[in-house]
């Protein structure tokens, strides 16, 4: 199996998102209206959104990027802020309410080695 990059991409940003069973319409909803910020972001060179093949897997999105600073400036930008914040507006109701938080989420990064 050979896993295809975009021709630019040297660096991967893999977030892979837990979601409760209750959550998971609202989950795909967001991905389906998302607000593209990420794709003005430099440096930015795709993303693909993994749904797992059972009911507990996690979903995997994986975004391509051509160094890792182009990553972090991502992060630490009002775009991730603009693309993230109607999850995270679900997050704090959760939170506020004394809820289990209807996701999760981990981030791992990864150099490109070979292609």
């Amino acid at each position: 199996m050979s896993v295809i990059l975009p021709a630019d991409a040297k660096f991967v940003a893999i977030n892979e998102i837990h979601c409760e069973a209750s959550y998971l319409g609202r989950f795909k909803d967001l991905f389906a209206t998302r607000a593209h910020t990420i794709d003005r972001r430099d440096g930015f060179a795709g993303m693909a959104v993994l749904e797992p093949s059972t009911p507990e897997g996690p979903y995997l999105i994986m975004s391509y990027w051509k160094d890792e600073e182009s990553f972090q400036g991502w992060t630490q930008s009002e775009e991730f802020l603009e693309g993230h914040k109607r999850g995270f507006e679900d997050m704090r109701k959760a939170k506020e309410a004394g809820e289990t938080p209807p996701m999760r989420s981990k981030f791992s990064t990864y150099a490109v080695l070979s292609r």
